[in-house]
């Protein structure tokens, strides 16, 4: 059994196919098929299970992959240990992070990072699933919300401020609300994902809290999409001020409601837990940290500008 074979056996249960694991260890599907032959003829056991509609892993080739991590880990932070004498990140940064937020903020971090490492280079997948890091292969994510348990390391980038747009034409149809209640005689557009799937709690003023849970016209799991629908005219719906920003400044959405909001939502950087941070996750980290602020701070400028003084 060799290091080259748990890397090989790694790569195929995470990417889920021999095809794909070609690609990423850059060989032929051939050369996979044999290496992971041949790890099953040296351990004399039955790791990988193919069927027409996918691949899996037998008990035993669970455990064995269980143990690769571990074993690929404790060299990877050898590795790590020399690279971080040398503190210049290079390779590949496997990033995963939300659409909306990847496109606002995380793709600017990404430009700021290859710039200053030349040596450096980014795989970014932008998506609204989880990703499970460890199975998978990402070094980073970029999370907005709570956070599920888990062995990963969370760093706490700065909070995600909300609140209710709409665009002029819309409310000139419909009287805005004056009170959260009278939303509800309102049509609705709702974010289906995340920490707001279930509805809006928000806040007012005087500390109290009030759920409203629809009925929505439209419910859709895209950033995006809502505040599309809202520059159409389609009603009334919740964004993250970063989201809502630019339209505000040119006032094709203005606020409703701007004295109840919802909770802040916290924004982590969150990566696997080895004992030593690689500098190209270290040195990631340090720029999103550095320019969260920034991209928060001029959206909640760019909303308040437009409040009634």
């Amino acid at each position: 059994m060799t290091l080259e074979q748990l890397r090989f056996l790694v790569r195929v249960v995470q990417a889920g196919s021999f095809t794909r694991a070609a690609e990423v260890l850059g060989t032929r599907k051939s050369h996979v098929s044999r290496v992971i032959a041949q790890l099953e003829t040296d351990l004399g056991a039955k790791l990988i299970e193919r069927t027409t509609r996918r691949l899996g892993t037998t008990e035993v080739g669970r455990e064995v992959f269980e143990r690769a991590l571990a074993i690929l880990g404790a060299v990877e932070d050898t590795e790590l240990a020399v690279q971080q004498a040398q503190a210049a990140p290079r390779g590949v940064l496997r990033l995963t992070c939300g659409v909306e937020f990847g496109e606002l903020a995380v793709g600017g971090w990404v430009r700021e990072y290859l710039a200053a490492f030349p040596e450096a280079a980014v795989d970014a997948e932008y998506t609204a699933r989880v990703v499970d890091l460890s199975h998978e292969g990402f070094d980073l994510a970029i999370r907005i919300g709570p956070l599920a348990e888990s062995r990963l390391v969370a760093r706490r980038l700065g909070a995600l401020d909300y609140g209710l747009f709409a665009c002029p034409r819309y409310l000139a149809a419909h009287p805005a609300p004056q009170m959260p209640v009278q939303l509800e005689q309102h049509a609705l557009v709702m974010f289906s994902a995340g920490a707001h799937r279930r509805g809006w709690v928000l806040a007012g003023p005087d500390g109290g809290e009030v759920r409203i849970e629809g009925p929505a016209r439209w419910r859709v799991n895209h950033g995006f999409a809502v505040r599309d629908a809202l520059l159409d005219s389609l009603g009334i719906g919740l964004l993250p001020l970063l989201l809502a920003a630019d339209a505000v400044r040119d006032g094709r959405l203005v606020p409703v409601l701007p004295a109840w909001r919802p909770a802040p939502a916290d924004v982590h950087a969150v990566y696997l837990g080895n004992r030593f941070l690689s500098p190209k996750v270290r040195a990631f980290v340090e720029i999103a940290q550095r320019r969260f602020p920034e991209a928060v701070a001029g959206a909640e400028d760019a909303v308040r500008a437009c409040l009634p003084r």
